[in-house]
């Protein structure tokens, strides 16, 4: 299996988006949710993607649920030395844009909480060190640079080996990769989901910063496996795009349908092919990072590695854009996602 560089950190060329593994979805098992992990790793999928506030919050607790990187632990264990270990910190609520015991502050990037939250990742996760230790999202009451340089102060204590950000924009990436190398950004991007190409991207490109697209599927919806009733039964029901967009939206699904039976591919490897040669042409190291509660699901998209889109395709699927309706913010707050600080 080849492999990708995101700045200085080698990882697989696809990742393991473990939040699918949660609740979040309709869950799984715990047993069920490693030996998916398993076969992912068996089949070359190394790169582990988790951060603090994934799962299912134990009742009675606030703040970070934690129960994701814990379901991880007992893999670990067995496999440390075989995967790139991701996770993040910053959101202090147990759902997205939600913040502690009412609801007040969303996030925390001040770096006395940068440093319990480290230590609070690592014993859950039952490990020494993090390969990449990610700010979930910015503080708007917090320098960026205040949290980064206490970021940085945990890769000189040896408990994280490398920094990244998630839902920064280009402005908030050159302060904060001025404190300290930033290896990776993250943020959704998608066939669906372009605004990153506008500033954020650029900036990686020119800074040598990897880029790790989440929901690089949609949530699921650009595959085409998805029925309106199974996303009713969770938040995804409640977006605009899937909500009362859901029937306006098949028609950006045909144009990913039509080009994948083009290649003799899946919507799903046909959408990761796509990403992998707009990082390519954008001058980004870029590694996806879907997600699935089934094997079988991953290994389908490690093979969107092998796929070759000629520029009469891609030009095809960059008109899947223009025909959405509704934005990819999941939340009321448009300063959630990067683009609404811009």
């Amino acid at each position: 299996m080849s492999t990708v560089q995101l700045a200085d950190l080698t990882v697989s060329p696809i990742g393991f988006g473990c939040m699918a593994l949660s609740h979040v979805y309709g869950g799984t098992s715990d047993d069920a949710a490693r030996a998916t992990l398993d076969a992912a790793i068996d089949a070359g999928i190394t790169f582990l993607d988790t951060a603090d506030v994934y799962g299912e919050p134990r009742e009675g607790t606030t703040g970070p649920s934690g129960t994701n990187e814990e379901m991880l632990a007992p893999l670990l264990a067995r496999r440390r030395d075989e995967v790139q270990l991701a996770t993040k910190f910053g959101i202090l609520g147990a759902r997205w844009g939600k913040g502690g015991t009412d609801d007040s502050k969303a996030t925390d990037g001040r770096p006395a909480y940068v440093r319990s939250a480290c230590e609070a990742s690592l014993r859950r996760l039952g490990v020494d060190t993090i390969d990449l230790y990610y700010l979930h999202r910015p503080d708007p009451d917090v320098p960026v640079e205040e949290t980064v340089g206490a970021m940085a102060q945990l890769v000189a204590d040896g408990k994280v080996r490398h920094l990244g950000l998630s839902e920064v924009t280009a402005d908030e990436l050159r302060r904060a990769h001025a404190v300290h190398p930033i290896t990776a950004v993250q943020s959704e991007w998608s066939l669906w989901s372009r605004d990153v190409e506008r500033y954020v991207v650029p900036a990686c490109a020119e800074l040598g910063v990897g880029f790790v697209p989440y929901s690089p599927l949609g949530r699921g919806f650009l595959t085409g496996t998805l029925t309106q009733e199974q996303v009713a039964g969770d938040f995804r029901g409640g977006t605009s795009r899937m909500g009362e967009g859901w029937d306006a939206n098949q028609q950006a699904l045909a144009v990913v349908a039509e080009v994948a039976r083009a290649v003799g591919a899946t919507n799903a490897q046909v959408a990761l092919a796509w990403l992998l040669h707009q990082g390519t042409a954008l001058g980004a190291s870029t590694v996806p990072i879907p997600g699935s509660r089934t094997a079988e699901r991953m290994i389908e998209n490690l093979g969107a590695v092998g796929i070759r889109l000629d520029d009469e395709q891609m030009a095809r699927l960059d008109t899947v854009a223009g025909l959405v309706q509704g934005d990819r913010n999941i939340v009321d707050n448009p300063a959630w996602i990067s683009s609404g600080r811009e």
